[in-house]
């Protein structure tokens, strides 16, 4: 069933659920394990049940494992009916390469909460536009649940405010009042010192309310299957979220321009940018924002620049495949459309 047929909806969480993790590329469980042990805690200690995928603790190099083995970890989570929700531990490159091999028609049968970010970007489109499952743009057992107190105590609010709490009334994003992208006391027993904050500065670039559904990602990871059967259609009136990580201005300049050449900038009704994690500006004292600006040349295309589902602490999570709203009078954001059963 393609994401244009009828959407699936996972039930929301419950205190006491499993949580199955997975390393669809990163061998981050291997590489820093004072931050995955601490992730685990953190989770088990708000009550949940985890279960670790079969790649757990192992490494090959560059990845957690070959595609094959990377591909039955997920199948197996995704066959468990005791699993309710599906994490990643982290990114990486090259979780695309799954995608070919894994078992969607579980998924059909026992939708689940799939939520990671960055690189798992890859799964979350493909699982929406082969099965209509909507998945989730949000934290990560070791790169997230990993950090330091406070920020990781408000990336698990709004996790837990957006997958286990029902709103019958459109859902309404607070925005943190500070973020930090520093990278310091990633795999210390102990943080070294408090990481420096920034003032929130999110900014509301337009007019009036927009509405429609939101689709996207990492755009780096999107160019890895755009034209493939596992990109979403993004089709007329939706809004565009997109964000990305470690990268120069020359690159983000060279996807954003992918975007126009497209003619998705033709398509959206509004972006949805998020903050870029240590963004190289090589001098030009520019921001993503500002290249943005420069490829749409005019076009005129609300948008929001800066906002908190990103590489950034804290995180907010987003359900993707749904309809959201942006006000851009009030400079609020919500969930409007249907994301659990």
């Amino acid at each position: 069933m393609p994401s244009s047929g009828t959407p699936l909806f996972p039930q929301a969480l419950k205190t006491g659920d499993t949580i199955g993790f997975f390393s669809a590329s990163s061998p981050v469980t291997a590489t820093a394990p004072n931050r995955f042990a601490r992730g685990k805690e953190f989770l088990r200690e708000k009550g949940f049940r985890l279960k670790a995928g079969l790649l757990t603790g192992e490494s090959d190099h560059y990845r957690s494992g070959s595609v094959a083995r990377r591909a039955e970890e997920l199948n197996q989570l995704f066959r468990d009916p005791q699993v309710r929700c599906v994490m990643s531990t982290i990114g990486g490159n090259n979780t695309n390469s799954l995608l070919p091999y894994l078992d969607y028609d579980a998924l059909r049968a026992d939708p689940k909460i799939i939520i990671g970010y960055s690189d798992t970007t890859a799964l979350l489109a493909g699982i929406y536009a082969q099965t209509g499952l909507v998945t989730f743009y949000g934290p990560a057992l070791v790169a997230s649940f990993g950090e330091f107190p406070p920020l990781v105590d408000e990336t698990y609010a709004s996790f837990t405010d957006v997958l286990m709490n029902r709103h019958d009334a459109p859902y309404r994003y607070t925005l943190p009042s500070h973020w930090t992208d520093e990278r310091l006391n990633w795999n210390d027993a102990t943080p070294v010192r408090a990481k420096h904050l920034y003032a929130n500065a999110c900014r509301f670039i337009g007019k009036g309310r927009i509405e429609g559904r939101v689709i996207g990602g990492n755009l780096n990871t999107l160019s890895g299957i755009w034209g493939s059967p596992y990109l979403p259609e993004i089709r007329q009136g939706d809004i565009l979220f997109i964000e990305d990580s470690l990268l120069n201005i020359a690159t983000v300049e060279r996807s954003f321009s992918m975007l126009k050449l497209n003619g998705v900038f033709d398509r959206v009704s509004a972006i949805l940018l998020g903050k870029h994690e240590l963004f190289d500006d090589a001098g030009t004292g520019g921001q993503p924002v500002d290249v943005l600006l420069e490829i749409l040349n005019g076009q005129d295309i609300p948008l929001v620049a800066g906002f908190d589902c990103c590489h950034t602490h804290p995180m907010l999570t987003l359900p993707l495949g749904v309809d959201i709203a942006i006000d851009f009078e009030h400079q609020q954001v919500h969930i409007t459309g249907q994301y659990l059963s």
